[in-house]
């Protein structure tokens, strides 16, 4: 609201009234001050003493309850007793573009002291002026409604080109690409963030969202933050939405899955894996103290009665001490403490001695390029075999499509269109593996440089600082918890079956019986 320059009082005093519903009109000739302009000039050519303008920046008209038209009536019922005002607005449409809101407006106005005038439109209480009135506010209504028509069908034929067309997700921002307009492009660092969580969720590495809210930690910039917090329910969004996979889908347009021209930052079977662990039962979070304080909490079980070992820490006179200990009633060994320290310098020892035996490493090698050689030789049979599944699945489509064109069934039509969403993302993933298995093929080492690094050096995962990591090194490492005894630290340890036909021969740490056996071996 600006204040208007005080006018010579040589007739009634007037009030100016402004409205634009984008706010670039406001740097525009159809702005606030080219309304402000022209009801300036009619109020010189009437005479009136303008005492105020009120105005509303980027508001529709067909809204009732805005700022500048609130504080402008209740300026006119403040000084209704002493003066009536003239109320001046460039045109109809700026008072609202929307008949219900118009006349609801026009009466307020009234009663409120004020009466209404315009340099475009003359306002009369007669029928016939009561009339056109009414037609000018139903065209301009119509107006509105027929631009919002427009603009959502320009939006919506873009969408169907594979251009996206609300407002940027996170992780992404427009820009103009040549040739294209503006498009989504991938915004760094928050694409990289998002791109790491769906990997992580996908493959387990986090367990659960409340995992990926605790991983997320390590990002205070980024912003998924909310004051202070990451709600749950907001990773769960930017899970469900395929943007993130390359395809646009807005069900109310009639636009499912729909490849989009941006860059995908995951693949959509990376996002079917995520939405089929969001839909399963739910996973506990893994405790924040296991990772921090306390690294075996959980893992770690009694070696008397088998129950998971609990873990907290004592004050001493000093400082704090930690100690884990067995929480089961009954147990001889329970709530008998035993030092931090002692436990996970056992852990420790155990995975120092957990390297493999370098004959077995080299057999492992042999037989793991073998069985890509063998996967390699039946890709080509795979990739005609999905070739045949995707135009199944297109005639398919073709049928149910032509099903739900006929019926008038809204059950069977929502069923129909159900189906059809399932045989789309079914076909979606068939088009990316037949697209992944026609592009350059990595060589063995790339295919398995992570994998054998690991099997060579395990510790090095478990050094890491990452909490993830180290969870994950014990769900490979590890089929099942770890016991360990009050006088004998940890036994027998249940090591996966890769590390059971790789380790030595010679440095049975884990107390196994050598393969040769008990007896002699026979000739």
């Amino acid at each position: 609201m600006t204040a208007a320059t005080p006018l010579p009082s040589t007739g009634p005093k007037a009030v100016i009234y402004c409205r634009v519903s984008d706010p670039k009109q406001v740097t525009r000739g159809s702005g606030l001050g080219s309304q402000e302009t022209r009801c300036r000039e009619y109020a010189g050519y009437r005479r009136y003493e303008v005492v105020k303008v009120f105005a509303d920046e980027g508001v529709s008209g067909g809204l009732i309850d805005r700022p500048g038209m609130q504080a402008m009536l209740r300026f006119l019922r403040k000084n209704k007793r002493h003066h009536s005002h003239i109320v001046i607005i460039d045109d109809i449409s700026r008072l609202a573009r929307d008949l219900m809101a118009h006349i609801q407006l026009r009466a307020a106005i009234g009663e409120a002291g004020g009466k209404l005038e315009s340099p475009s439109i003359e306002f009369g209480e007669d029928s016939d002026s009561r009339l056109v009135e009414n037609m000018l506010a139903s065209v301009s209504q119509h107006q509105r409604q027929k631009n919002a028509e427009q603009t959502k069908n320009r939006m919506r034929a873009r969408a169907q080109s594979g251009y996206y067309v609300f407002i940027p997700p996170l992780g992404y921002r427009y820009d103009r690409v040549s040739g294209h307009g503006k498009m989504l492009v991938p915004d760094e660092p928050a694409a990289s963030v998002i791109r790491d969580i769906f990997e992580r969720f996908a493959d387990g590495r986090l367990e659960s969202q409340a995992e990926v809210a605790r991983y997320l930690e390590r990002f205070p910039d980024f912003p998924l933050w909310h004051k202070g917090r990451i709600y749950l329910q907001r990773i769960r969004e930017v899970f469900e939405r395929p943007i993130y996979a390359g395809y646009i889908d807005i069900p109310l347009w009639g636009i499912v899955l729909q490849k989009g021209r941006h860059e995908p930052l995951v693949s959509f079977e990376t996002f079917q894996k995520v939405q089929e662990r969001l839909s399963g039962p739910p996973k506990a979070p893994v405790r924040k103290s296991t990772t921090e304080d306390f690294l075996l909490r959980g893992f770690t079980t009694c070696g008397e009665c088998g129950h998971p070992m609990t873990a907290a820490f004592s004050k001493g006179r000093n400082a704090h001490y930690g100690y884990y200990f067995c929480q089961q009633k009954g147990c001889s060994a329970f709530r008998k403490n035993i030092r931090k320290e002692d436990v996970e310098k056992a852990f420790d020892h155990l995975v120092a001695r957990l390297r493999p035996d370098p004959k077995a490493f080299v057999l492992m090698r042999e037989l793991l390029r073998r069985a890509f050689d063998d996967r390699q030789a039946t890709m080509t049979a795979q990739t005609t075999g999905a070739r045949a599944e995707r135009a199944k699945i297109e005639r398919q489509m073709e049928r149910v499509m032509e099903r739900l064109i006929e019926t008038d069934d809204a059950a069977l039509m929502s069923a129909f269109e159900a189906q059809l969403r399932k045989l789309q993302e079914r076909k979606l993933i068939l088009s990316e593996k037949l697209k992944s298995g026609t592009a350059e093929k990595s060589s063995f080492d790339e295919t398995y440089r992570t994998a054998l690094s690991f099997l060579a050096n395990p510790r090095e995962l478990w050094d890491s600082d990452d909490p993830a990591d180290r969870n994950l090194f014990l769900k490979l490492v590890f089929t099942d918890k770890l016991p360990y005894h009050r006088n004998g630290g940890y036994r027998t340890a249940p090591t996966a079956c890769i590390f059971k036909a790789i380790e030595g021969s010679n440095d049975n740490m884990f107390g196994m019986v050598p393969r040769a056996g008990i007896e002699p071996a026979t000739p």
